[in-house]
């Protein structure tokens, strides 16, 4: 893996924030130091929101495929899967049931 070189930005940030934070009598090369060490840590910020990013980006583009790939199926005359499943439970059938009997006394009822 290759080294990433950087920025003069970044090091101009990170020396300025070295100096920022100096104690008195730290010599030049301790700022330095802790100068580069900012540097490494602003360095290893960014590569962290890198990789979030592209995980972001993998799971947008997974979820825009997965719902492309069932548009696709619905298009295509495919019944999706929860259509196999019967829609009429054992409650449903009883209510069915109960609501021809309740009819059917209705009717006795009226026609009597």
């Amino acid at each position: 893996m290759k080294k990433s070189a950087i920025s003069t930005e970044t090091q101009q940030k990170a020396m300025a924030m070295a100096k920022a934070t100096q104690k008195p009598g730290q010599t030049k090369e301790q700022t330095k130091l802790i100068a580069a060490g900012i540097e490494k840590g602003i360095a290893e910020y960014k590569k962290q929101q890198k990789a979030q990013a592209r995980q972001k980006d993998k799971a947008r583009k997974q979820q825009v495929k997965s719902k492309q790939n069932q548009h696709d199926e619905l298009a295509s005359g495919q019944e999706p899967e929860y259509a196999e499943q019967s829609m009429m439970t054992p409650v449903a059938w009883t209510l069915l049931l109960l609501l021809g009997l309740s009819w059917l006394g209705f009717a006795v009822y009226y026609f009597n």
